[in-house]
């Protein structure tokens, strides 16, 4: 039988409609949380909340994360609707590809809007929520990215080093607080993300194991459970993205040959893609 370690919690999760978002929402209501399901658009969030279960278990709330007084509302709803927030999911994210040189203004923008400066508004609104609860956590999704810059991705990457070095220090304003700032760092991930726009996504990407939303979502519940600071999914990636970071000499003399890995993954999927 599944645990139910988040029993009467309520649990906010930007950008909950796909991918890891919805993954976690299922997980989180699977072990008794009251979900509330936020995107720009109510359109993609109706299934998931019908999955997870209506009424008391989940509340739909669409909202324009990058928009100040629209995520001042959004955190006054579930406390109304529920009595209280105990953890906030920062996963709302967008990439544009391509060198930054050839990259439209709007997308560079866009992305700093929603990578970092909506998680970082967030995280400051949800506070006096969670001090007013006695506690709770927050997790912001970061990425493999945001450990070792990734080319035609920079502006991305910059906002993924951001946001860890946000959470990083924001975890250590509140220690002793009984609030809990983790994040989360994946490789590459099984859903519309990087699969919707594969020919764009860099090989190098490719080069490391392919995880499931599922597989994110599981330990996304284990950091808002236990606090830990930084948990990387696969774990060796974290590894080697460590070792690439601290010595980029031999990270530039590996990157062809991940390369050349990464280019074979792509074309397995693109070819799963095509189908027979």
């Amino acid at each position: 039988m599944m645990s139910q370690r988040f029993a009467d919690k309520t649990v906010v999760i930007t950008g909950a409609s796909s991918g890891i978002g919805a993954a976690a929402a299922k997980h989180f209501a699977a072990e008794g949380a009251k979900v509330v399901l936020v995107v720009r658009s109510a359109d993609g969030l109706r299934k998931v909340a019908e999955e997870i279960g209506k009424g008391t278990t989940s509340l739909v709330v669409p909202t324009d994360v990058t928009e100040t007084e629209s995520v001042a509302a959004l955190l006054e709803r579930p406390e109304k609707h529920f009595g209280a927030i105990h953890v906030l999911v920062n996963n709302a994210g967008y990439n544009a590809r391509g060198p930054v040189e050839q990259t439209p203004l709007s997308d560079l923008t866009r992305i700093i809007d929603l990578n970092l400066k909506a998680p970082i508004t967030l995280c400051r609104l949800v506070l006096p929520y969670l001090r007013r609860t006695g506690g709770g956590a927050i997790v912001n999704i970061a990425s493999l990215a945001g450990r070792i810059p990734v080319v035609e991705e920079a502006t991305y990457s910059a906002t993924k080093f951001g946001l860890r070095a946000f959470s990083f220090s924001l975890a250590e304003e509140l220690r002793g607080s009984g609030i809990t700032v983790s994040v989360v760092s994946p490789g590459p991930v099984d859903t519309d993300f990087i699969m919707a726009d594969l020919d764009c996504v860099p090989d190098l990407v490719f080069s490391q194991p392919m995880s499931s939303a599922a597989d994110v979502a599981s330990v996304i519940l284990d950091c808002a459970e236990d606090g830990r600071l930084e948990r990387v999914v696969p774990r060796l990636s974290g590894y080697l993205t460590t070792l690439g970071y601290l010595m980029p000499g031999a990270s530039r003399a590996v990157k062809p040959l991940l390369e050349r890995r990464g280019r074979s993954v792509k074309d397995r999927y693109r070819g799963r893609q095509r189908g027979p």
